[in-house]
C-alpha cells in the first residue's frame, strides 16, 4: 500500500497524492501503478534515499494542500492554517521505543496530541494510554481499545469522572494524597492505585512535581498505611520527571526512591504480590532519548533486577508524549498582513512586522505553554513553491529579518519578536513551521472568534498497510 492522505474535515477521507515526474527524478523512489508514491525497496537503498522519500511524502502534501486555494477566490476560511501529520513519524518513534526500551510498556500521553489519527494509529501499534479525563478517556475507549489497556493518570479526579473511570472498566490510577484514597475507597474501590511520588525536576521544560506528588516519607508512613486499612488494592509506584526533562539522573533517583516504596508496602503492609507495576511517567524527548532510554535500562537494571522483578511480577510502564509525536506535525500558516519598519530604524530592527494567520492562542500556544520557540520557514513565494525540510531553513541562508505576529487583536500575540527568512515575505505568501506535534493543537483556543481546530492532513511515509492504518 503506497501512502496516502486523509484531509479530517469533519468525517475522514482517504485519497492518494499524485506525484509529478520531477519529484519521482529527485526522490529516486518507486512507484505503484496508480503513480502515487512508494518506499524505496531492495538491497541498495541508503538511508539517505529513505530520509529523501519521507521529505518528498511531506512536501508533496503541503505543495498540494495550498496549490488548491486561490487566496483571491476562495470562500472566508478556506486559506485558514493547517497541519500536515505523517504517520510515518510516529510508527517510527513507536519502534525506537520498543527497541530501546523493550520492558518498559508505553501508554501515550493522551494531552499531548488527541488527534484521533495519532490516537487510531497508536491503537493499532499496540500503545496503551495514559488518560487524565473522561474525554480522553471516552476517545480512547471508543476506538475498541480495551479499558485494561487504560492508565487513568491525574492524582486528583473529579469525583463524577472516578465514577466514570468505574462505570467503564478502567482499573488503573494514580494518586498522592489521603483525600484520594478515601474516594477511591467510596467510588471505585476495586481500582488498582500506582502512588505518585515527587521528583527532582527542576532541569524540565515544564514541571509537574510543583503540583503533583508525595514524598517518599508519605508514601510509605501515611498512604501505604491507609490504602491497607481501608482495604484498597496498591499496585504499585508511579512518578514523572517533568516534561522535556534535561536532566536524566532524576530518572536514576526516583526508580531508586521507589523501590524503597516498593520494600515497604511488600513487607510492611501486605502487598506482596499485588504491588507489581512501575510507572516512570514522561518527559522523553526524540533528541535526548537514547541517553534517557541508557539510564532507565542501567537504573531497572541496579533497583529492579531480574530476580527482583520476577520474583514479584514487576512490569514497568511509561507515558511517553512528545516523544511519539512532536516531529510528525507541520503547522502551515499563511500571510495575511505586512506593516515595513518606518524609515530611520536602528539597523538592527527587523525589516518588518509580518502578520500570519495563526498564533500564540491558536496552534502557536506552545509559545506560551511549553515554552517553545518555533521557527518559520518560507513554503510559497509570489506563487512559487519552495522546497519543505524537517529542520526548517538555514538561517544562515535567511537575509530577511522579521517579527511574526498572530492574527487576534491581543499584543501578547507575538510568535516570534525575530525570525530570519529565506525571502522577502509579503501578503499571500505561505508559511510552515515543522515538528509542531506536542502540545499545540490540544490547547488551541477560538479567542477573538478565530476558528481553534486546524485541518489535518494525513500522510504516511512508511507502509502502514499491516496495521490497517
Amino acid at each position: 500500500m503506497a501512502p496516502s492522505v486523509i484531509v479530517q474535515n469533519g468525517r475522514s477521507e482517504l485519497g492518494g497524492i499524485l506525484l509529478k515526474k520531477s519529484l519521482l527524478s529527485q526522490v529516486g523512489p518507486r512507484s505503484d501503478p496508480r503513480g502515487r508514491l512508494a518506499p524505496p525497496a531492495g538491497p541498495l537503498v541508503t538511508p539517505e534515499k529513505q530520509q529523501q522519500y519521507r521529505r518528498a511524502v511531506v512536501q508533496e502534501a503541503l505543495h498540494h494542500e495550498i496549490s488548491k486555494i486561490n487566496v483571491e477566490k476562495c470562500s472566508e476560511g478556506e486559506e485558514d492554517p493547517f497541519y500536515v501529520a505523517d504517520l510515518g513519524v510516529v510508527y517510527r518513534q513507536f519502534l525506537r521505543w520498543r527497541d530501546q526500551l523493550p520492558m518498559v510498556k508505553p501508554y501515550y500521553a493522551v494531552k499531548c496530541n488527541p488527534d484521533i489519527g495519532v490516537l487510531s494509529t497508536l491503537a493499532k501499534l499496540g500503545c496503551n494510554f495514559d488518560c487524565a479525563s473522561v474525554k480522553e478517556i471516552r476517545s480512547v475507549l471508543e476506538l475498541g481499545v480495551s479499558p485494561d489497556r487504560v492508565i487513568y493518570a491525574n492524582p486528583c479526579k473529579t469525583s463524577s469522572y472516578l465514577r466514570f473511570a468505574q462505570q467503564s472498566d478502567v482499573g488503573l490510577t494514580t494518586v498522592d494524597n489521603a483525600a484520594e484514597l478515601y474516594k477511591i475507597q467510596k467510588y471505585h474501590p476495586g481500582c488498582g492505585i500506582l502512588i505518585r511520588i515527587v521528583t527532582d525536576d527542576s532541569a524540565a521544560v515544564c514541571r509537574l512535581s510543583t503540583k503533583f506528588g508525595c514524598t517518599v516519607d508519605t508514601a510509605t508512613n501515611e498512604l501505604l498505611p491507609l490504602a491497607a486499612k481501608l482495604g484498597l488494592n496498591v499496585r504499585g509506584v508511579a512518578f514523572h520527571i517533568g516534561s522535556g526533562a534535561e536532566d536524566f539522573s532524576s530518572i536514576h533517583r526516583a526508580i531508586g526512591d521507589a523501590r524503597k516504596v516498593f520494600d515497604v508496602g511488600i513487607s510492611k503492609h501486605g502487598f506482596r504480590g499485588a504491588m507489581n507495576i512501575l510507572d516512570i511517567g514522561g518527559g522523553f524527548q526524540s533528541d535526548s532519548f537514547d541517553e534517557a532510554a541508557a539510564i532507565v535500562r542501567e537504573s531497572l537494571a541496579t533497583y529492579f533486577p531480574q530476580e527482583y522483578a520476577a520474583e514479584h511480577g514487576v512490569q514497568f510502564i511509561a507515558e511517553p508524549g512528545r516523544f511519539m509525536v512532536s516531529g510528525a506535525f507541520t503547522l502551515v500558516t499563511h500571510v495575511i498582513a505586512r506593516r515595513d519598519a518606518p524609515h530611520g530604524s536602528p539597523d538592527d530592527t527587523p525589516k518588518a512586522m509580518i502578520y500570519i494567520n495563526d498564533g500564540v492562542y491558536g496552534n502557536l500556544n506552545c509559545i506560551l505553554f511549553d515554552h517553545q520557540s518555533p521557527q518559520p520557514s518560507v513554503l510559497s513565494h509570489k506563487g512559487k513553491l519552495l522546497p519543505y525540510s524537517p529542520e526548517g531553513s538555514d538561517p544562515q541562508s535567511s537575509p530577511h529579518t522579521y517579527s511574526i505576529w498572530g492574527p487576534t487583536c491581543d499584543g501578547l500575540d507575538c510568535v516570534s519578536p525575530r525570525s530570519s527568512l529565506t525571502h522577502d515575505v509579503d501578503v499571500g505568501d505561505w508559511l510552515y513551521f515543522p515538528n509542531l506535534g506536542a502540545y499545540t493543537l490540544a490547547a488551541a483556543t477560538s479567542f477573538n472568534g478565530f476558528k481553534c481546530a486546524a485541518r489535518i492532513v494525513y500522510v504516511a511515509s512508511e507502509d502502514l498497510s499491516q496495521y490497517n492504518i
